[in-house]
């Protein structure tokens, strides 16, 4: 069974790129960031008519962590102005590179495949019941893929309006991009690991970065966008309004994931409420 999930997995993810490469080519809104949104779109409704096939929206949870590559090719293939930096470009994509192979694995030595979906998306279909097709595509679905786009958007500045020489601020904005990628890199090994041990199966993970923070993944991924934003004040430092873009990944986590995350983990496991009245959500702080 596993196999043949893989098989659906890759076989649905291929054909989405393709059909949303299709997209850049045949339909043109005359600017290049609605051109990507659009194919970014189409690419999710094609997973989404495989998530409904298979009645799996599980199928869905990689696609966040892929796309960012194949936009990222696209937009450094079709800049918008002459003698564009590579090595800007090789320092964008190292940690996008380094984000994308590392967030897919971690999904993919940890999928029991199609036989298991995710329990936010099950809590979801038994709140709004009769709206689960609404829910699903725009809730499980479309809202992530306009997530992700709105945070990708400062790569448009950064890249394909790239005619500042490499200063500073890129390599600065690499290493922050590439720390908070490993700081979300350690944070689910050390949770895998933790997890591996049926005796913890009950207990609250307390010990190495999550003695300091409840989720310090989470404080990673969203350290991550806000690198990528970074990128784009190269540019100029006019560019700065495009930190609205890693503001709402944040107010996203903040109000949606972190709760969501913190009242399974309430009932699961007894000891949680103490450690949550120890340990804050995001930032670190040091205790006696």
């Amino acid at each position: 069974m596993y196999i043949k999930s893989l098989i659906v997995f890759f076989f649905a993810y291929l054909f989405s790129l393709l059909i949303g490469y299709l997209s850049l080519i045949y339909f043109k809104f005359g600017h290049l960031w609605l051109d990507v949104l659009l194919a970014h779109i189409i690419a999710t409704l094609i997973i989404f008519i495989f998530s409904v096939f298979y009645r799996n929206s599980s199928l869905y949870d990689p696609f966040w962590s892929v796309i960012p590559f194949p936009v990222f090719i696209y937009l450094i293939l079709y800049p918008e102005v002459e003698d564009s930096s590579f090595l800007r470009f090789f320092l964008i994509g190292l940690p996008i590179t380094y984000y994308v192979i590392r967030l897919t694995w971690n999904w993919l030595k940890t999928w029991p495949g199609l036989v298991h979906e995710d329990f936010r998306y099950i809590n979801l279909y038994e709140t709004f019941g009769k709206f689960k097709w609404f829910i699903n595509l725009f809730g499980i679905h479309l809202f992530p893929t306009i997530m992700v786009n709105i945070c990708l958007f400062p790569l448009y500045y950064a890249i394909s309006i790239n005619d500042q020489p490499v200063g500073f601020i890129d390599w600065f904005f690499c290493i922050f991009t590439l720390l908070a990628v490993l700081l979300e890199h350690v944070s689910d090994e050390q949770m895998h690991s933790f997890r591996s041990n049926s005796k913890n199966r009950t207990l609250t993970m307390n010990k190495g970065l999550w003695k300091y923070s409840r989720h310090p993944n989470y404080l990673g991924e969203i350290l991550f966008w806000f690198g990528l934003f970074g990128f784009s004040l190269s540019q100029s430092l006019e560019n700065f309004w495009l930190i609205v873009c890693p503001l709402s990944m944040l107010i996203m986590f903040i109000f949606a994931s972190i709760p969501m995350m913190d009242n399974r983990s309430l009932q699961r496991r007894p000891e949680y409420e103490e450690y949550m009245k120890k340990t804050p959500a995001l930032i670190p702080f040091f205790f006696k």
